[in-house]
């Protein structure tokens, strides 16, 4: 039984190999075309023009999925500044980080937090911050004062490595 899942695999991923070597177009169509679909152009020619191949598609997505679009200086600090709240899930290749509720040192009120770090400049575009506590979300003037704690934090790490 385990003989045939393999032997199958491979003949799925000659399959797969050969129609990639084959260099057939994937009918993607040019956004910025002043041609309209359908105006003469048979659907080859069409895809064609204004295609890519299949190889061409699979190596673009593995390229997008290895390329880390996240500021290592945000994602410290967010780490460092949420410390006190547990870490439900982090993915550093989308940016998101998640957390459960805590206490902060010396408050009363638990928060919890999520937060997205979209771009890799170190900005304040680049950040988002949800708090929410038990009772619903938490106030703006706290939300930024944890956005202004992080981008501090922030740019001290980059001012330290920096100096290295």
């Amino acid at each position: 039984m385990g003989k045939t899942r393999v032997v199958g695999r491979l003949a799925v991923l000659s399959f797969a190999v050969f129609l990639t070597a084959c260099g057939g177009r994937v009918g993607v169509t040019d956004p910025d075309s002043e041609r309209i679909v359908g105006d003469g152009d048979s659907a080859r020619e069409r895809d064609i023009r204004t295609g890519t191949t299949l190889g061409e598609a699979l190596r673009a997505r593995r390229n997008q999925e290895s390329i880390v679009r996240v500021n290592k200086y945000i994602w410290s600090a967010t780490l460092q500044v949420l410390d006190f709240l547990p870490i439900q899930s982090v993915d550093p290749f989308t940016g998101v980080i998640v957390t459960g509720f805590g206490t902060p040192p010396g408050g009363g009120r638990a928060y919890r937090a999520t937060v997205l770090i979209g771009d890799p400049a170190l900005d304040a575009r680049s950040l988002n911050v949800a708090l929410q506590t038990r009772n619903g979300p938490a106030s703006a003037a706290t939300v930024r004062a944890i956005e202004d704690a992080i981008l501090t934090r922030a740019r001290q790490l980059r001012v330290a490595d920096n100096r290295l």
